[in-house]
């Protein structure tokens, strides 16, 4: 679906942004591509829809050079949620999704009001201007702009960014059908809860630089310490024990009345980015 190769992108003599980036996305693949702010998360994203030129090396999508494509069909395929909503704010929903969508073959095109009932937008709201929603709205609008089209290919740059919790899970949820509907998701975000629930690959950045790419069990489980904490009770008194992992094969090595909990010592997807790279995501 994506074949990038020797990826280099420059904002001006002094500032390298990419320096060579190598990777693939599979058809039906989950990707995603982390980083903290300013490692080339965004910039390499622009390259891949189009959006920013000049850049060196060669990008492919859906197995044609993006240099010399200049199709409508081929960014028709194309569905995107930018980071920062794109919308026109003094109209609603509804009339935002009728001009979005006026772009693509109308055999291509969902219906507007079953989009915004799947991101679950309530419906008093559909034609009240975008200006008086509030930021997770506005969100939910922008992802249903992306998936007004039904694209072959989606672009999410921090999708879950100013929802709650449970517009959060939501939006999980969503993304996995359109997975399931054969939706290749290109899951720009700094996010690890995202990630790690999500993509079936993750490509770490730091310095405009890939410092690892794997999926995201593989990843953890290579930092592991493959240690288990385990809480218990012993003569009416609770106490906490550190093994390794692989002592449990032959049960509890130390006496004790009742177990509590076992709690494996595995890293978190931020400790692992944390380990290859020495920074925070912030």
């Amino acid at each position: 679906m994506i074949q990038v190769k020797d990826l280099r992108f420059s904002y001006g003599k002094d500032k390298q942004a990419l320096q060579g980036l190598d990777f693939t996305v599979e058809d039906g693949e989950i990707f995603g591509f982390l980083g903290p702010n300013g490692s080339g998360k965004s910039t390499t994203q622009k390259i891949l829809t189009g959006i920013l030129k000049g850049f060196g090396g060669t990008v492919s999508l859906f197995g044609q050079d993006i240099k010399t494509i200049h199709s409508r069909e081929f960014f028709q395929a194309i569905g995107v949620l930018f980071e920062f909503p794109y919308l026109y704010a003094n109209l609603s929903a509804v009339d935002n999704l009728n001009y979005f969508a006026s772009f693509y073959p109308k055999a291509q095109r969902r219906v507007v009001g079953e989009v915004l009932e799947l991101l679950e937008l309530k419906p008093e709201a559909w034609h009240k201007p975008v200006a008086s929603y509030s930021k997770g709205m506005r969100q939910r609008v922008s992802m249903a702009r992306a998936l007004i089209s039904n694209p072959r290919l989606l672009f999410l740059d921090e999708p879950t960014s100013g929802l709650d919790p449970a517009g959060a899970v939501l939006f999980r949820r969503i993304i996995q059908q359109e997975r399931e509907k054969g939706t290749t998701v290109f899951l720009t975000t700094h996010n690890m809860m995202d990630a790690d629930l999500l993509c079936h690959r993750v490509a770490l950045m730091v310095g405009g630089r890939l410092v690892a790419l794997d999926r995201p069990k593989n990843l953890k489980e290579a930092q592991s310490s493959h240690q288990v904490v385990v809480d218990y009770l012993y003569q009416g008194r609770r106490k906490t024990k550190t093994i390794a992992a692989q002592a449990l094969a032959a049960g509890l090595p130390f006496a004790q009345d009742e177990l509590l909990s076992l709690h494996s010592q595995e890293p978190s997807l931020e400790d692992v980015f944390i380990r290859y790279t020495g920074r925070g995501l912030s």
